[in-house]
């Protein structure tokens, strides 16, 4: 049998992380890691160390599900991978446990709901690109070379310029003016 690990985030310095501590304890949890940041936060320290001490048959626990994850898909990210370690999730309050069959089931009816999710915002942007293209609008990045700005290129390269000068001069890469004059270059 392995070892609990809780692991406890608070939003801000305001707020103390006792209550998830506590209740982190109580449930069995050996040593607590915690972390002071907002849940958009994506550097978090102590969640880095505990992910690195965890051993398979180990089980990471939480006060609630939103202390781990940013949003649903990186909670299904972060339980996968432990999944993967053979490490164990567990969340007190809504009382899941990966480590049971029914706490297997409900991880997968997330990790389904996650990748719905994830199916309707590529269905969503893939309709609003087309009806932008039919709109006449072009998606993208804008070009670093405007039209203006490939005659004034092409004018400095036939007075002898350098690449880099050229570069310098236009605001844009050397790989951007390799291109261009490579484009231009062809039959």
């Amino acid at each position: 049998m392995g070892h609990k690990y809780g692991y406890a985030r608070v939003s801000t310095t305001d707020q103390t992380p006792a209550l998830q501590s506590d209740a982190l304890t109580a449930f069995g949890c050996a040593r607590i890691f915690t972390d002071t940041a907002s849940g958009a936060s994506t550097t978090r320290p102590a969640l880095d160390e505990l992910l690195a001490v965890v051993l398979p048959g180990d089980t990471v626990c939480v006060w609630r599900l939103d202390r781990l994850g940013r949003n649903l898909p990186h909670l299904i990210e972060l339980v996968t991978d432990l999944k993967s370690r053979g490490v164990g999730f567990a969340s007190v309050t809504e009382q899941i446990d990966t480590t049971t069959a029914g706490g297997e089931l409900i991880f997968h009816i997330f990790g389904a709901l996650a990748s719905f999710e994830r199916q309707l915002l590529r269905e969503r942007t893939a309709a609003g690109l087309a009806a932008a293209r039919e709109r006449g609008k072009v998606g993208g990045r804008p070009a670093a070379l405007t039209p203006a700005k490939k005659r004034e290129a092409t004018r400095m390269r036939n007075q002898g310029s350098t690449v880099g000068d050229i570069a310098d001069v236009l605001g844009v890469s050397k790989r951007t003016l390799y291109r261009h004059f490579h484009q231009t270059a062809r039959p």
